[in-house]
């Protein structure tokens, strides 16, 4: 006979973490700051075709994906000019965060990472491991190239 509580632990999982390389951003970290605050301005980051049904509002964005099904992301914290962090969840039950983290470096320019975590048993982090890292390294790359920071959106 065996414990309810090590039963239990055996669903468990732990927290796994993904961060995507330092990025080098062609903007100041005030500037990336507002941009990502209000979700909006990454429509201009989605690729046509990618997603369908998207709905995206200042703090929060739903869409569906094959094989994910409907994905829903808030802004659920933040730190001025350093860091914005998102929540998420995937198929309803699969929680995630979102983190971006960035300062400035040399004039008019700023560093910045991602960091991916969520709670994964063991066969799921085999298996979404690479896309992850896929997924968070395409943010990264695609903030590198991305040269309108300035444009923000200006109504509420």
């Amino acid at each position: 006979m065996y414990n309810i509580m090590e039963q239990n632990n055996f669903y468990m999982s732990d927290t796994s973490t993904f961060e995507s390389r330092t990025a080098n951003a062609k903007c100041t970290a005030e500037q990336l700051f507002h941009f990502v605050t209000d979700l909006r301005n990454f429509k201009r980051f989605i690729p046509e075709g990618k997603f369908s049904d998207l709905v995206i509002e200042k703090d929060s964005c739903s869409f569906n994906v094959s094989m994910l099904g409907r994905v829903m992301i808030r802004i659920s914290g933040m730190k001025e000019f350093t860091e914005v962090g998102f929540t998420g969840n995937a198929m309803q039950i699969n929680e995630f965060t979102l983190d971006l983290r960035f300062q400035d470096s040399e004039p008019g320019n700023s560093q910045i990472r991602v960091i991916f975590q969520a709670h994964l048993n063991p066969f799921l982090k085999m298996l979404a491991e690479e896309p992850i890292k896929r997924f968070i390294e395409t943010i990264a790359a695609e903030m590198e190239k991305f040269d309108g920071w300035k444009d923000i959106r200006k109504d509420s």
